[in-house]
C-alpha cells in the first residue's frame, strides 16, 4: 500500500470528469490535512477517528480493493480488538450511507472507493500540479513551475491525515510530509534560481528551526544568505549544522554542504548570482550589396539583432508560412534605428542571395520621398529598362512585385513617414522580406512584426563610448564616463557625438566632457559635432507637429517626474482627459513621447530638455508655464488631501490645508486611493520640489503633509526628504514661516522614520519655533509630539514625557481627537519605558478607544494605537491579547502600504514570541522584519531586529549564527553610541560558543 508516483507522492486512481449541467454537486475528499468529505459546500460526517482511518486507507488505495484483513492491519496493526471485523463492516456501512451511491463498493470480501470525479481528492490535484511543475521546470519556465508548486503546497491544511490513528495512517503521514518537504525544497531551489534569495531567507530560517537535521534546507539557507550579502551568517549556518549533526547523529555534513562552504569561503563568483544559460548568437556571414555600410563600432542590441535575424531567416528560407515578412522598427530620433536595421540586414544577406534594396524615405523631413519615385529607382536596380517602367504608382508597384516573384530579396525602407508611404514598396511573395524604420509606430501596417527600439542599457552605452574614445582614456575615468553616457540619456546618437568630440580633443579628459554635459541648460548645445546634432534630430519631429500637439509637447516637458499620468497631464494642459489622451497618444505615435504603461507617459531625458527649451522659446502667453505647473500642484494637492481623508478620517489637519483652484480625483475605496498615491509618488514629490515661487510654496508644504504616507512608509523617504528641504530653502528665501515650519515638521518626521534621530530632533525644534511664530496649530501640536518620540528613542524619558504632554494639550486645544489619541499612545510607551506598566496599558487603551469611538475603523491611526497597546500588554505579560493587538496592527499596516511599520510590527511580534518562550516563531518574525525593513528604517532599528533574531536563533540552537547577528548589532549600537550596546554585550558574554 505504498506505491509512489513519479514525483514521490502516493499514486491515486485516475479520476473521471464531473460537474455537467444538472448533476448534483460532486464529492470532494481531503487527506492533506484532516480527513474530510464534502458535497459541494456541505461538510459530510465521516464519523469516529477509526472510521476516518478506514476512509483514508481506501482513498489512498488507488481504487484497488482492500481486503478486510488489510484494513484491520491498517487500523490496528498487530493488536486488533476482538470485534475488529465487525467494526470494519460497521464503519464501511456508515460511510456508504454518507457518500454517493456506488462510491464505496463491496467486492470479493473487501472494500474500494471508485468513480471519483476529476479533482475529487486533494492529493490527486497536488500530484497533477507537481507533475505540471516538473514539465515547466524541464522546459525552462521557472516562473510557471514555482507558481504551480505553490498551488500544490497550498493544498496542505496542516498535518496530512491529522488525527487519524493506526500504523498505516502514520506511515502515510511520514511519506506525505517527506513529499511536501521535497516539493518545498524544489520550490525554494527555484526561488534562488530566479534571484529571490532575500525573500527566501525568512522562510528558510523558520524551516531550519522546524527541521534542524534536514541538510538540504540548511544548504539553501546558506546560499540565500550569501546571495543576500550576509556571508558571515551563511558560514555560521554551516558551523551550527556541523555541530548539530555531530552532537545528534555523530556524522559530518554531506559533501554538497561542505562544497558550498568551501565556495563561500573562496567567494566563488559563480555562486553570487543564479546561473542562467547564455544564448549563443547565431553565426551570420556579412556580404556587401546595395545596403549602406554598417558602422565598424556597432555595439549591443543583441536581443534585437537576434529577434530580427530570426524573422528574416524564416522569411528568406520560406519558413514564414508562405507570407512575405515585414519588420517595422520604431523609436525616437537618434535611438539607432537605421544603424540597427543596416547591421541586421548585412547579417541576413546570405539568406537573400538575390539582392538587397535600400532607400532613405526622408519621412522625418519636410518633403518625404514619393513612392512612385522610389519604385522607379527599385525597378531600375532590378534590371528593368527605362522604357519598360510605367508612369502610374499602381503599375509600377505591380511590375515591382512581378520582378520580385521567385527571388529572395531583402528591402530596407529607412526613415519612413507612415504606413501609406510604405505599402506600395513592399514585396508581395514569400522568400522576400522588408525592414522598415520610422519614428512612427506602424500599427496600421497589416501583418508587420513591430519592434519598439529603446535607448541603450548603461553597459551597452559605456561600451559604445569606449569603442569610440579608446579603452585607455576611459579605463582611468570610468565613473566620469558613466556620467557622460547618463547625461546623454543612453541615446546612441548623443553618445556617438559626445565620444567623437572627446576623441578629437586629445587635451580633454573624460571628466572635462562630463562637466560640460552636467549643465542641463547647455547640454543640447554641447551635443553636436560636424553635421550631427541631437537638437536638429528633435527639431525635425517638433516641426511636423500641429499647434495643439506642439503646445502639449512643450508644457508637459516642464514637469520633473520620471513619468506623468493621463489625469495629471490633463491638469497641466487644462483639458478634459479624453482630449488630453488624444494629444498624448498622437505624440507617442511620433516617438516624441513614450507610453510607459497604460495611461502613463514619459519623455526621454534629452527630449524633455528640448521640450523645455521650446517652452522658453515658443510659449507665447505670459506666465503660461507657471500657470500650468500651478494647476499640476493643485491637482496633486486636492487628490492627496482626499487620500489623507480616507486614511485618517476625523483628522483636523484636513481643515488646515490649502485649497487649490484645480479639482482632484475621488476614489471609491481605500485601496484605490493608496494605489494612486504610491503610483504617483515620484511625480507628486517632484512637483513639490519644483514649487519654488511664493505663490505655490504653502500649497507645496501642505502637499507634503497630505502625502505623509509616502515618506512614512519608507518607500519614498529619500525623495520626500529632498522635496521637504527644497521647500524649506525656498521658504527661507521668501521669508515664509508658515511654509518653512510645515516643511521642517515633515522633514523631521521622515528623518525620524529613517533613524536619523539627532537631525530629526533639531528639525522638530526649529519647526516648533516657526509654528509658534506663524500660529500654526498643526505644527504647534505635531512638532512636540515628534520631539517626544525622538526623546523616547534616545532614552530621555523625562524630556519625552514633557514634550508629549505639551503635544496632548495642543491637540486637545485644536479639537484634534486622532492627534490626542496619538499623543496618548506615545505617552504609553514612555510609561512603559519607565516601569509604569499598568498606566502604560491604560493610556494605550484610551488611545485605541478614541480611534474606535471616532469610527476610524481600520484606518491607519488605529493601527498605531493597536501597536502601542500590543507593546504595553506584552510587557504586562498578557500575551494572548498582546498577540491579538499586534496581529491586528500588522494587517492594518500592510493594507496601508506602511512598509516601515509593517516591519516594526513583525519585530514586536518577535519580541512577544521570545517573551512567550517561542524562539522558532520569534526567529521567523525577525527574519521577515529584516526583509521588510531592507533599505528603510535606519541602522538603529535594524540592530534591534538583529538582536531579537539572535535571541531566537540562540533559542533553537543555532549558536554561531546568533553570535554573528549580535556582533553586527553591537557594531551598529556602538557606532551610534546607543545604550542598547550594553545589553548586546551581555548577551555575547553569556552565550556559549558553538
Amino acid at each position: 500500500m505504498d506505491d509512489r508516483a513519479e514525483h514521490g507522492g502516493p499514486r491515486v486512481p485516475q479520476q473521471r470528469r464531473s460537474g455537467a449541467a444538472g448533476e448534483p454537486a460532486a464529492l470532494r475528499f481531503d487527506v492533506l490535512g484532516p480527513v474530510r468529505a464534502r458535497r459541494g459546500e456541505q461538510q459530510l460526517t465521516t464519523g469516529s477517528p477509526q472510521q476516518r482511518a478506514l476512509l483514508a486507507a481506501l482513498l489512498l488505495r488507488e481504487g484497488r480493493t482492500a481486503t478486510a484483513g488489510e484494513l484491520i492491519d491498517a487500523l490496528w496493526g498487530d493488536d486488533p480488538p476482538s470485534q475488529a471485523l465487525a467494526a470494519v463492516r460497521t464503519y464501511a456501512s456508515r460511510l456508504r450511507k454518507a457518500l454517493d451511491p456506488g462510491v464505496l463498493v463491496t467486492e470479493s470480501g473487501g472494500y474500494a472507493v471508485r468513480g471519483l470525479g476529476e479533482g475529487a481528492l486533494d492529493l490527486a490535484v497536488a500530484q497533477e500540479f507537481a507533475a505540471e511543475a516538473d514539465k515547466a521546470r524541464a522546459a525552462g519556465d521557472l516562473g510557471r513551475a514555482r507558481q504551480t508548486l505553490n498551488r500544490a503546497l497550498g493544498l496542505w491544511d496542516g498535518e496530512a491525515l491529522a488525527g487519524v490513528p493506526g500504523p498505516y495512517a502514520e506511515a502515510q503521514r511520514v511519506r506525505l510530509e517527506e513529499w511536501r518537504l521535497g516539493l518545498l525544497e524544489s520550490r525554494l531551489d527555484m526561488d534562488l534560481e530566479q534571484g529571490c534569495h532575500a525573500d527566501a531567507v525568512s522562510e528558510l530560517t523558520a524551516l531550519t528551526a522546524a527541521y534542524p537535521l534536514r541538510e538540504r534546507l540548511r544548504e539553501l539557507l546558506m546560499l540565500a544568505l550569501y546571495r543576500s550579502g550576509r556571508q558571515a551568517e551563511a558560514l555560521a549556518v554551516y558551523a551550527d549544522t556541523r555541530r548539530l549533526l555531530a552532537e545528534e547523529l555523530g556524522v559530518d555534513p554531506r559533501a554538497g554542504l561542505r562544497e558550498l562552504q568551501r565556495r563561500i569561503l573562496q567567494a566563488d563568483p559563480e555562486l553570487a548570482e543564479p546561473s542562467a544559460p547564455a544564448a549563443e548568437p547565431a553565426v551570420v556571414r556579412v556580404r556587401p550589396a546595395q545596403l549602406p555600410a554598417t558602422v565598424p563600432d556597432f555595439t549591443g542590441r543583441a536581443a534585437f539583432v537576434a529577434e530580427l535575424s530570426e524573422v528574416l531567416a524564416a522569411a528568406g528560407g520560406g519558413g514564414a508560412g508562405g507570407v512575405m515578412a515585414v519588420s517595422a522598427l520604431a523609436g525616437i530620433g537618434g535611438v539607432g534605428k537605421t544603424t540597427l536595421a543596416v547591421h541586421v540586414a548585412h547579417r541576413a544577406r546570405p539568406v537573400f542571395p538575390d539582392g538587397q534594396l535600400y532607400v532613405d524615405l526622408q519621412g522625418a523631413g519636410a518633403r518625404a520621398a514619393e513612392p512612385e519615385t522610389v519604385l522607379g529607382a527599385f525597378l531600375r536596380a532590378l534590371g528593368a529598362a527605362e522604357s519598360a517602367i510605367p508612369d502610374s504608382l499602381e503599375e509600377r508597384a505591380a511590375l515591382y512585385r512581378s520582378l520580385l516573384d521567385g527571388r529572395r530579396i531583402l528591402v530596407l525602407l529607412d526613415n519612413a513617414r507612415d504606413a501609406a508611404q510604405v505599402r506600395p514598396l513592399l514585396p508581395g511573395t514569400e522568400g522576400c522580406a522588408a525592414l522598415v524604420t520610422s519614428r512612427v509606430r506602424m500599427v496600421d501596417l497589416a501583418g508587420a512584426h513591430l519592434v519598439d527600439l529603446d535607448v541603450m542599457s548603461p553597459d551597452e552605452a559605456l561600451s559604445l563610448f569606449t569603442r569610440i574614445v579608446g579603452e585607455e582614456r576611459v579605463a582611468s575615468e570610468r565613473k566620469a564616463a558613466l556620467d557622460v553616457v547618463a547625461a546623454c540619456g543612453f541615446l546612441p546618437l548623443a553618445i556617438r557625438i559626445a565620444a567623437s568630440r572627446l576623441a578629437s580633443r586629445r587635451t580633454w579628459t573624460v571628466s572635462v566632457l562630463a562637466a560640460k554635459l552636467a549643465d542641463e541648460r547647455r547640454r543640447l548645445d554641447e551635443l553636436q559635432a560636424g553635421d550631427l546634432a541631437v537638437k536638429a534630430t528633435f527639431e525635425l519631429g517638433y516641426g511636423a507637429l500641429e499647434p495643439a500637439q506642439a503646445r502639449a509637447f512643450r508644457l508637459l516637458g516642464l514637469a520633473d517626474g520620471p513619468d506623468i499620468s493621463l489625469r495629471a497631464a490633463a491638469a497641466v494642459l487644462d483639458l478634459p482627459p479624453e482630449e488630453a489622451e488624444d494629444l498624448l497618444e498622437s505624440l507617442v505615435d511620433t516617438s516624441l513621447l513614450e507610453s510607459a504603461a497604460p495611461g502613463r507617459y514619459r519623455y526621454h531625458d534629452l527630449v524633455r530638455l528640448y521640450a523645455r527649451a521650446c517652452a522658453e522659446r515658443d510659449e507665447q502667453a505670459a506666465g503660461e508655464r507657471e500657470v500650468a505647473m500651478s494647476r499640476l500642484l493643485d491637482f496633486y494637492l486636492a487628490t492627496a488631501t482626499g487620500v489623507y481623508a480616507i486614511e485618517r478620517p476625523g483628522e483636523r489637519v484636513l481643515e488646515h490645508l490649502s485649497r487649490g483652484s484645480y479639482p482632484g480625483l475621488s476614489f471609491a475605496d481605500r485601496g484605490q486611493a493608496l494605489d494612486w498615491l504610491f503610483t504617483e509618488a515620484s511625480g507628486l514629490l517632484a512637483a513639490v520640489q519644483q514649487a519654488g515661487t511664493a505663490g505655490m510654496l504653502r500649497r507645496a508644504a501642505d502637499l507634503l503633509l497630505a502625502a505623509v504616507d509616502l515618506g512614512e512608509s519608507g518607500i519614498s523617504s529619500r525623495q520626500y526628504v529632498l522635496a521637504a528641504t527644497a521647500v524649506v530653502a525656498a521658504a527661507q528665501r521668501t521669508r515664509d514661516p508658515y511654509a518653512e515650519g510645515r516643511a521642517r515638521l515633515m522633514h523631521s518626521h521622515i528623518l525620524g522614520v529613517s533613524g536619523q534621530f539627532a537631525e530629526s530632533d533639531r528639525e522638530a525644534g526649529a519647526a516648533l519655533t516657526l509654528g509658534l511664530a506663524a500660529q500654526d496649530p498643526v505644527v504647534c501640536a505635531q512638532a512636540p509630539n515628534q520631539q517626544g518620540i525622538i526623546a523616547l528613542y534616545n532614552g530621555r524619558h523625562d524630556e519625552a514625557e514633557e514634550h508629549l504632554t505639551k503635544a496632548l494639550a495642543a491637540f486637545r486645544a485644536d479639537r484634534n481627537t486622532p492627534g490626542e489619541a496619538s499623543a496618548l499612545c506615545n505617552l504609553s510607551r514612555v510609561h512603559l519605558a519607565t516601569g509604569r506598566t499598568e498606566s502604560a496599558v491604560s493610556l494605550a487603551r484610551q488611545g485605541v478607544t478614541i480611534y474606535e469611538r471616532d469610527d476610524t475603523g481600520m484606518a491607519l491611526r488605529l493601527a498605531n494605537g493597536k501597536y502601542a497597546l500590543g507593546l504595553a500588554l506584552t510587557s504586562a505579560g498578557e500575551i494572548t491579547p498582546a498577540l491579538r493587538a499586534l496581529t491586528d496592527a500588522l494587517g492594518m499596516f500592510q493594507d496601508a502600504r506602511q512598509q516601515l511599520w509593517h516591519g516594526m510590527t513583525l519585530f514586536r511580534l518577535a519580541e512577544l514570541h521570545l517573551a512567550d518562550h517561542g524562539p522558532a516563531r520569534a526567529a521567523a518574525c525577525a527574519e521577515q522584519a529584516l526583509a521588510v525593513l531592507h533599505g528603510i528604517g535606519g541602522d538603529w532599528r535594524r540592530a534591534n531586529v538583529l538582536t531579537a533574531l539572535g535571541r531566537g536563533l540562540h533559542g533553537v540552537g543555532q549558536l554561531d549564527r546568533a553570535r554573528v547577528c549580535w556582533q553586527e548589532a553591537l557594531s551598529v549600537f556602538e557606532t551610534l553610541r546607543s545604550p542598547e550596546a550594553a545589553d548586546v554585550r551581555a548577551l555575547l558574554a553569556s552565550a556559549p560558543v558553538g
